[in-house]
């Protein structure tokens, strides 16, 4: 059928294939179709595309040499430095979407140094006219040479060696940026972005270490940062989802401003001060979507438990909750004795539509199920709670008699309480 096509229309077809494999098969089938695929503007090699380095570096170069306009190139199989640098040269115009999987170990094979991703990464700046850049255990302990990314909206950068002078450049390489994510990255201790144009930004640092963020856009829409212990927000945002984790490692302090367009709100991590917590907490009080998941307080090596938190003031403070998860710590805070004590038949939570408890302890048995008997009472709109108990560490009796006041509870209130 694809015969009686003309070649224009083969040709539009074709140029939706991008996996290498399927590009060199299509030019096998027939002249046709081999004259068809210099017109590919996509080019995919994933990692185990051949049998061994030396076969990919030289069949990827035949390849790429024969398109006419490759606008977007993904390699995920081993390259050298010299090809790369080829490539670009060929389609340093054309290139719109490039993303590499750059391992050291390849630079070994190819007689490179082991931390000499340098000179690979250096030859990027000839694709001046790029859109996108994702780049795959890359190193960038010394400064890229790229000049400057005048159209770069999206930089990824995944299991990176960083340092903080070559970070810095590299960033201040791509001043149009509207995306930045570094993922699973190590080896900095302070990460200052200023961006005119940037409206996500998704930061994740491995380590313990007391790393520093600052982050300066007046578009910023989406923030997800993990393992910073100090996070500053310029004021003059626009930040709709914020997301802040610390899995090990202590978080001392978060300067966000006033959150008034927040709706997503997401705090997790092992060890907060409560400091950052209530700050936060009284930035983001028109957040309609809340996730607490945080296990202790404390400012030093002392593991402290949450502070006692009022019920009704909390969510007096946060009248527009739709959604609120809160984990074993916060969820205790608000079980403390006196947490109700300001509860009347005036008391109302406008909002709430859904709920998710985790228990952790039967502790304090009786005040916790005073609790979400309270918020079922005095939500209005709720639709749904889920209460969590399958992580309860306790194996004493009082945990088996807590489990049947949980039963009991969502038995009198079947058609909203859920027991996961």
């Amino acid at each position: 059928m694809m015969d009686m096509l003309p070649d224009a229309i083969i040709q539009q077809i074709l140029s939706h294939i991008s996996n290498a494999r399927d590009v060199a098969a299509c030019s096998c089938v027939s002249k046709r179709w081999k004259d068809c695929v210099p017109y590919s503007p996509s080019l995919y090699f994933p990692r185990n595309a051949f049998h061994s380095v030396s076969d990919a570096d030289s069949t990827i170069s035949r390849i790429i040499s024969i398109v006419v306009h490759l606008e977007e190139l993904v390699v995920y199989c081993p390259f050298s430095a010299p090809s790369l640098a080829s490539w670009i040269s060929l389609h340093n115009s054309s290139l719109r979407i490039l993303e590499l999987r750059m391992d050291s170990a390849v630079d070994k094979f190819f007689g490179g140094r082991a931390e000499g991703s340098g000179g690979r990464v250096d030859c990027i700046g000839a694709a001046h006219n790029l859109e996108t850049l994702k780049l795959w255990g890359v190193s960038l302990t010394k400064s890229p040479s790229w000049g400057v990314f005048k159209r770069l909206k999206t930089l990824e950068i995944i299991g990176a060696a960083l340092c903080d002078d070559a970070l810095k450049d590299a960033i201040k390489a791509c001043p149009n940026l509207t995306d930045l994510a570094l993922l699973a990255c190590d080896g900095v201790t302070t990460v200052s972005i200023e961006l005119e144009w940037l409206e996500r930004c998704r930061l994740d640092f491995l380590g313990p270490g007391n790393c520093s963020l600052s982050v300066n856009s007046m578009r910023l829409q989406v923030l997800e940062i993990q393992g910073f212990s100090w996070v500053r927000v310029n004021k003059k945002h626009k930040l709709r989802s914020l997301c802040i984790s610390k899995n090990t490692g202590r978080l001392y302090g978060v300067d966000t401003g006033k959150l008034v367009d927040l709706e997503h709100l997401s705090l997790r991590g092992v060890q907060w001060s409560w400091n950052a917590i209530s700050s936060v907490l009284q930035c983001a009080s028109d957040v309609k979507h809340l996730v607490m998941k945080i296990e202790f307080c404390g400012d030093f090596e002392t593991l402290q438990p949450f502070p006692e938190i009022d019920l009704v003031e909390f969510f007096n403070n946060h009248p527009k909750l739709i959604t609120l998860e809160i984990h074993g710590a916060m969820f205790a805070a608000l079980c403390q004795k006196n947490s109700l004590r300001k509860l009347d038949s005036s008391f109302v939570i406008p909002n709430l539509e859904e709920v998710l408890v985790t228990v952790r302890s039967p502790l304090n048995a009786e005040q916790k199920l005073n609790t979400l008997e309270s918020l079922v009472d005095f939500s209005v709109k709720l639709r749904k709670m889920v209460i969590r108990i399958s992580q309860m560490k306790n194996c004493h009796e009082t945990a088996d008699d807590f489990f049947e006041e949980i039963c009991r509870f969502k038995y009198l209130n079947n058609d909203i309480v859920h027991i996961e």
